[in-house]
């Protein structure tokens, strides 16, 4: 069964999606979303990445709330430069952040930290995935950037993540 379904919900979800979405149960539709729930997931298998495995649920949440309290202070610095222009202290610029996250979920959900933190962009992650180079806003001391990174997002997501 699982090479027929190697992603159950997703075919679920993708049949009554299709459904839902042209209002109908007629013959062809249902046939349509049913080719549709079996093909795309078989056709986008090897785009997802290995199964999740949250060995600390409670850091989780811990860090959940951290990138929360972040992102609001983040907005909030954000929103102060862009309405007083001539108030920046420093210039923009890119950091690079020595990586130990292997795990290719941990790396997704990094990624997905740094690009909701107003500020801040993903730029690049070397071949080897051992160096994260982040674009931000405003860069004072780069060196103490990398490291509230790695010690506010990367030590949790590796503990959270990793064996």
């Amino acid at each position: 069964m699982k090479k027929i379904l190697p992603a159950p919900l997703l075919s679920a979800a993708l049949f009554v999606l299709w459904l839902l979405l042209n209002r109908t149960l007629g013959a062809g539709h249902v046939l349509l979303a049913l080719v549709l729930a079996l093909a795309i997931p078989l056709l986008t298998a090897g785009l997802r990445p290995v199964p999740v495995r949250i060995r600390r649920p409670g850091l989780a949440l811990r860090l959940l709330l951290t990138v929360a309290g972040d992102s609001v202070r983040s907005n909030i610095a954000v929103i102060g430069l862009l309405l007083r222009p001539g108030s920046r202290r420093h210039p923009p610029g890119f950091v690079q952040v020595p990586l130990d996250l292997r795990d290719p979920n941990a790396l997704a959900a990094l990624a997905l930290i740094v690009c909701l933190t107003p500020g801040t962009a993903w730029a690049e992650l070397s071949l080897d995935r051992a160096t994260l180079l982040l674009h931000a806003l405003e860069v004072d001391d780069a060196s103490a950037m990398a490291a509230q990174i790695k010690a506010r997002y990367e030590r949790p997501l590796m503990e959270i993540f990793e064996p």
